[in-house]
């Protein structure tokens, strides 16, 4: 439970005795200004040294490790919830923005193979609280780098769109509480079909991207195991019919890995459906994970990774390359892991800056 879980009733009833507006100096020091309960200066003193003793108000996420890389750009959290979960949440400072890149889950139950997070196990769903109280945290931490935190991605441990009403609860809160554009949330799936078309109905303009990987079904089902439920040909129905209505773009995240779907062959099935559906392929060159038999999965030389842009773009598709970020601390795409149903214990250290 966390202090972002309580609806405004629930807040008015631990306000009890106080005057109507301090539900809203309450909220807006929460989630606009980032404030701890005993920082809230509008408050009185008396009322902020009551509410500070109430376990609705404590931190849901307690840090028990924190890593920086890249020059201190990139921040990684080691976060314990109340219940020993563990999750991981990664913050990004770029020239012109911030993003922090969040999780949604104790674990994965997916079982991507090249997938630290899946290999982990999965535990448990995430409340809506515990997902906003990430982005407060990182939207905290952010300011004080003297940045301004701007983009959150749905990118982090588990699978979005199987805890789908607690992460969209939670991007309503990012978006008309804390005050994010829609436009720079993105919710990321490996393709749970019903959840694509309930998003459909859904008004916020949120960005869209689809864990692909593989174009066609016997190499998706090895990369993706999902898939095997929902093969390429009805995950590809779902997206066309969720873009004619919606108009937003849908973009492909893929993960190169040499030799395995980094071939002309994987360019020539990727490209039809990327043109047929106007989607941005985000090429990924896979990175390292640890506790993976060695030489299982490599990514792709940074010249075949290039290559595949370029092919692709000569067939029409949009196409780049993410800019690899945290890859020495196990923050980038793929890496995070902390066998989230297993207890970690808790340490702070401090790591050198690269």
């Amino acid at each position: 439970m966390s202090r972002y879980d309580l609806e405004d009733e629930e807040i008015t009833a631990l306000l009890a005795g106080e005057p109507r507006f301090r539900l809203q100096q309450l909220q807006e020091a929460l989630y606009q200004r980032f404030e701890e309960i005993e920082e809230i200066s509008v408050l009185p003193k008396a009322l902020r040294e009551r509410l500070s003793h109430l376990p609705e108000f404590a931190p849901a996420l307690s840090v028990a490790n924190e890593q920086r890389a890249d020059g201190g750009r990139t921040v990684k959290w080691l976060f314990h919830l109340d219940d020993g979960a563990a999750i991981e949440t990664v913050l990004m400072h770029y020239r012109d923005h911030s993003t922090v890149c969040i999780s949604s889950q104790a674990g994965c139950a997916m079982a991507c193979s090249f997938c630290a997070t899946g290999h982990g196990g999965y535990l448990r769903q995430l409340s809506t609280g515990e997902i906003v109280e990430q982005v407060i945290f990182a939207a905290r931490r952010a300011r004080a780098d003297g940045r301004r935190l701007d983009h959150v991605v749905f990118m982090g441990m588990g699978e979005p769109f199987a805890n789908f009403d607690r992460v969209w609860r939670s991007v309503e809160r990012i978006v008309n509480d804390i005050g994010l554009a829609a436009r720079h949330v993105t919710l990321s799936t490996v393709g749970l079909i019903p959840q694509i078309r309930l998003l459909a109905e859904h008004p916020l303009q949120v960005n869209l991207a689809v864990s692909l990987h593989a174009a066609n079904n016997e190499l998706r089902s090895e990369l993706v195991p999902i898939n095997r439920r929902y093969p390429i040909e009805r995950l590809v129905t779902a997206l066309e019919e969720y873009f004619a209505q919606t108009h937003r773009r849908i973009s492909f995240e893929w993960a190169l890995i040499a030799g395995v779907n980094d071939t002309p062959k994987d360019v020539a099935e990727l490209a039809p459906i990327a043109n047929r559906l106007h989607a941005h392929v985000n090429l990924i060159p896979l990175n390292p994970i640890r506790d993976i038999a060695p030489g299982a999965m490599k990514g792709s030389s940074p010249e075949r990774v290039a290559e595949f842009a370029n092919e692709l773009g000569a067939l029409g598709v949009n196409a780049t390359i993410r800019r690899t970020r945290g890859r020495s601390i196990d923050a980038a795409c793929g890496q995070l892991a902390v066998m989230a149903n297993r207890p970690v214990p808790v340490r702070v250290t401090r790591h050198r800056v690269e």
